[in-house]
């Protein structure tokens, strides 16, 4: 039984999410750097940080391949902290 890793463009879809997660946290440095604020750019971040959370739980952790109950733990502790956070940003701004 071959497990095929699937395959965009030649490279391996890790390699692109890896990329991506690169991508994602240097807009987060250049916002750092810029001295960008205000409640947008501070949810903005936020959801760039849950959105990495996620990739990082979904193809380095393996969650994506997995059915049922323990794909649900890793999802529900970036989201029930991240609505909490964004509640609070709101709530303050």
């Amino acid at each position: 039984m071959s497990m095929e890793k699937p395959v965009i463009l030649g490279i391996r879809a890790c390699t692109w999410i890896w990329l991506l997660l690169l991508l994602l946290s240097l807009m987060t440095f250049a916002v750092g750097e810029l001295e960008l604020s205000g409640l947008k750019v501070s949810l903005g971040v936020l959801a760039i940080a849950l959105l990495k959370g996620y990739l990082v739980g979904a193809y380095f952790m393996g969650l994506n391949r997995i059915q049922g109950f323990w794909r649900w733990p890793v999802t529900l502790w970036l989201l029930l902290p991240g609505c909490l956070i964004g509640t609070a940003f709101v709530l303050a701004g």
